[in-house]
């Protein structure tokens, strides 16, 4: 099939679409707007129903109304945006619902920053809401992974009757690659998916009998968590996981989504300069690949380095109960938008485990010089960009970081087109440009 060139977060949801998703409800918030924004766009297309609900509140709530007849149905959100739908997630877990959401993490806690962090991912994988319920999720590392493993959510939800959570960030989010495409399915195949879930969905009654699907009850409530449990168990058939040179691998990195990726060129760079590194990078991270740890070689594997976009660790934690004290365990974090900087010392841990020195690294541009050369090339033009404040921003905290003066006059070319051509309608650089 030929290759497309998209944005995480439309390849998101064109995949939803493919998989046969026919209603999306969600509410705006940085960095996922591309999703409810291209389901606005592609939903009338395919006969399917986008809204724009009043809140997170609401939007997952519409979900939970649209998946009970059976229709596959999604939302999106970021972080702060997860945490208020966190009842009507659990809402869903507990009626035994499928629907499909996708996180695209920012910082935190709190409303937090615009910024890519991996700093859900305890809410993710132990406390998507109330009642201990669990949830299949998926952490992919490249548009392509989020494409495919988008497309398959809906056949666990279906399968399992039950959530599933795409975990993505603000880079995977917002970078833009070549992804094949998976096949569209049919009408036809909608509706027989669809009609597959008669036995439970509310699809109408000809004596129009009254019927509720409801999250919970007075009774019973105690065999229904057996019964989830029963199938949390089931699920390590379903385990998806990359191991990466780790057969004779003397350090191990664990990391996941954007994180697993730079830890993969991480091990080339240091397999190429003689260093025995390895990484085991969760695919799934609920289940979680336990069975790689427990088969690796721990005379000789040293140390296992965590590397994760979260202050304080999360993923450590499930690192810890795979390794079980078979060897030490490292990390290496950034948080809030961060990742790694070569100005940073490393600690004697990191120098001991990979033969890398603060010597090695020198030479590399530092931060404030980078800066301090733009600055420099720009002078006292204004700077012109579509959706300027988004990118001034990271400027703006490098500034600030580096206590280099930094008050632009810049030109927003989308406040121009909005103005300009107020009945576009869609305000993306392409569209605008065309």
């Amino acid at each position: 099939m030929a290759r497309k060139f998209m944005k995480g977060c439309e390849a998101i949801a064109e995949a939803a679409v493919r998989s046969g998703c026919r209603f999306f409800a969600g509410y705006p918030i940085t960095p996922q707007n591309e999703i409810p924004e291209y389901f606005a766009r592609r939903m009338p297309e395919v006969g399917g129903v986008f809204v724009q609900g009043e809140s997170e509140v609401a939007s997952v709530n519409m979900v939970y109304g649209a998946a009970q007849t059976g229709t596959r149905a999604m939302t999106s959100s970021s972080s702060c945006g997860i945490s208020l739908k966190s009842e009507g997630i659990s809402f869903c877990a507990s009626a035994r619902i499928p629907m499909v959401y996708c996180n695209v993490q920012r910082g935190g806690p709190g409303i937090g920053a615009i910024q890519p962090a991996q700093q859900d991912y305890l809410q993710a994988t132990r406390a998507s809401g109330n009642g201990g319920f669990r949830m299949m999720v998926f952490a992919p590392a490249t548009v392509q992974e989020a494409v495919d493993m988008t497309y398959a959510a809906f056949d666990y939800a279906q399968r399992d009757r039950n959530p599933v959570l795409i975990l993505a960030d603000g880079v995977l989010g917002t970078i833009m690659e070549p992804v094949v495409l998976p096949e569209m399915r049919s009408d036809e195949e909608v509706k027989r998916l669809k009609d597959e879930l008669r036995d439970w969905a509310l699809v109408g009654h000809s004596a129009d009998q009254k019927s509720l699907i409801l999250p919970g009850g007075w009774s019973g409530q105690e065999e229904r968590c057996k019964r989830n449990a029963a199938l949390y168990d089931t699920w390590e058939k379903d385990v998806q996981v990359e191991e990466f040179m780790a057969d004779d691998a003397e350090l191990i990195i664990a990391a996941y989504g954007v994180c697993g990726r730079i830890a993969k060129s991480a091990v080339r760079t240091l397999r190429a300069q003689g260093y025995k590194a390895g990484l085991i990078r969760p695919k799934t991270v609920s289940p979680w690949p336990y069975a790689s740890f427990d088969k690796l070689d721990y005379s000789r594997v040293k140390a296992v380095l965590d590397v994760e976009m979260s202050i304080p660790a999360q993923l450590v934690l499930d690192v810890t109960l795979a390794v079980k004290d078979r060897c030490p365990i490292h990390t290496c974090l950034r948080s809030g938008g961060e990742i790694m900087s070569r100005e940073r010392r490393l600690t004697p841990e990191i120098i001991g485990l990979t033969g890398i020195t603060d010597e090695m690294l020198r030479g590399a541009p530092k931060l404030k010089d980078a800066l301090t050369a733009f600055l420099a090339f720009a002078g006292n033009a204004p700077l012109a960009a579509h959706n300027a404040e988004f990118d001034i921003s990271f400027i703006r905290a490098g500034c600030r970081k580096c206590s280099i003066p930094f008050e632009p006059t810049y030109i927003d070319t989308l406040i121009l087109a909005q103005n300009l051509l107020p009945g576009l309608g869609k305000y993306k650089l392409d569209i605008v440009a065309e």
